[in-house]
């Protein structure tokens, strides 16, 4: 984890964040954070938010097709993603031991993991 300036903005929105765990996107953030800041801007919320997760403060769950949602909780964890909303919750309890020798026989050295479920949320499940 590199060091990063935690300039007020960041520490605020590193704090809302942390408050949630609904794994909100850029504009979601935006929102939560103008209650406390209200003249920030969508691009200062944008450009903070990739400052905090390359400095690994917070997760960037990045997955085609989908909008950027963030997670407060940095500790390697796996999620699961509704294939219809894009709505993400974190897997607790995941059987998540993957041996790591297959890709370093690949000449790969591991500098992290991430792992996502796919599913259809309750929500979803009960609109159709």
């Amino acid at each position: 984890m590199s060091q990063t300036r935690m300039t007020k903005q960041r520490k605020v929105i590193l704090e809302e964040l942390r408050k949630v765990c609904s794994h909100p996107t850029a504009d979601e953030v935006y929102d939560m954070v103008r209650q406390r800041l209200p003249r920030i801007s969508l691009g200062t919320i944008y450009r903070n938010l990739d400052v905090l997760a390359e400095s690994g403060e917070i997760l960037k769950l990045e997955s085609a097709g989908n909008q950027k949602r963030f997670d407060g909780n940095a500790m390697p964890h796996a999620h699961v993603r509704c294939v219809r909303c894009g709505r993400v919750g974190d897997v607790v309890n995941a059987a998540t031991n993957v041996t790591v020798g297959a890709a370093e026989s690949e000449g790969f050295t591991l500098t992290g993991a991430r792992l996502e479920f796919e599913g259809i949320c309750d929500a979803c499940q009960v609109t159709n």
